[in-house]
C-alpha cells in the first residue's frame, strides 16, 4: 500500500488528536480493521474510514480516499464509538 497526505494537515491532527499519519497509515494492516462509507463527505469523491489497531493497542479511525493506487489520508483519531463497534465486529475488549 502507498499512502500520502497533506503535511499541513498532519501537523493539524497532531495538535488536535495527537495522531501522526505515519502512525495512521500503520492501522490499515490490521487483518481485522474494516471500511466504512463516509457518505457525509463523500460529494465530489468517494471517502471512506477505516478502523483498525495499531500494534500498540490504540485502535484509530482513519478518513481516507483512494485516488488511484494511493490512499490520500485527510485525518485519524481515537473515536469511542468506532473504537466500540471495532470491539462488537472482532469480538475483542
Amino acid at each position: 500500500m502507498e499512502f500520502e497526505w497533506d503535511f499541513s494537515k498532519e501537523v493539524e491532527n497532531i495538535i488536535k488528536h495527537d495522531v501522526d499519519f505515519t502512525e495512521a497509515s500503520e492501522c490499515f494492516f490490521d487483518v481485522n480493521g474494516f471500511r466504512l462509507i463516509d457518505r457525509k463527505h463523500s460529494k465530489k469523491e468517494e471517502r471512506y474510514y477505516w478502523v483498525g489497531r495499531l500494534k500498540g493497542g490504540r485502535i484509530l479511525t482513519t478518513r481516507y480516499t483512494q485516488r488511484g493506487q494511493k490512499i490520500r489520508i485527510f485525518g485519524s483519531a481515537e473515536w469511542r464509538k468506532f473504537r466500540r463497534l471495532y470491539h462488537e465486529r472482532t469480538k475483542t475488549k
